[in-house]
């Protein structure tokens, strides 16, 4: 009931540098296909560097007024030098032999291969989704207030970050903050289905 998307951020209010590494672990935990997470976060505090990204933003001011402006980015290709690397990460974290897990390694591959470019960007895109929702519930419990967005130039933003050259491509940017006072947005009523239409149930 606390969340709601954002239109106006209060600029003088910052969230903290603890509150942000709690977000940063819950979407470090998020589940993910195959357990691969494929994807990073990219945060930006900078005032200046918001403002460059507010032109490729559809003049949404949350992104030069929020606290941070989170990036949500997969990887751009998936390299089986990427895929081996997670699985040596495997093995070093839970002391499994690599033979062990080699079986489990061919069917990732063998997924990956089965799929096109197109393909693969959309499943890893989904990946993101999931993140996503881990992202704005973390931030309401912690009583700040997120606004998703995909109403963004994607590759302006992979431009002005230099993102290409991370192997990222950007794929959702979340304002966070505190709401401004005078955001109307935050005393609206939700309007949702009510629960007996929502739930199906056999």
């Amino acid at each position: 009931m606390f969340r709601y998307a954002t239109k106006r951020f209060d600029p003088t209010k910052k969230v903290s540098e603890v509150q942000l590494q709690t977000i940063l672990e819950a979407l470090r935990l998020t589940p993910t296909s195959y357990g691969l997470h494929l994807m990073k976060v990219v945060v930006v505090e900078d005032k200046g560097l918001k403002q460059k990204l507010l032109q490729f933003s559809d003049q949404q001011n949350q992104v030069v007024d929020a606290s941070h402006v989170l990036i949500l980015c997969r990887e751009r290709e998936v390299s089986r030098e990427l895929i081996d690397a997670h699985f040596n990460l495997i093995s070093e974290t839970r002391t499994i032999p690599l033979e062990n897990l080699a079986g489990f390694k061919a069917s990732v591959h063998s997924f990956l291969d089965a799929k096109n470019e197109k393909q693969i960007n959309s499943w890893l895109s989904k990946q993101l989704y999931i993140a996503l929702g881990n992202l704005m519930t973390v931030c309401a419990i912690l009583q700040i207030d997120s606004c998703p967005m995909e109403g963004f130039d994607a590759e302006k933003y992979d431009q002005i970050l230099g993102l290409d050259k991370l192997n990222l491509a950007s794929v959702l940017v979340v304002p966070i903050g505190y709401r401004h006072e005078d955001d109307r947005y935050s005393k609206i009523k939700k309007v949702r289905r009510p629960i007996e239409k929502f739930v199906v149930r056999f």
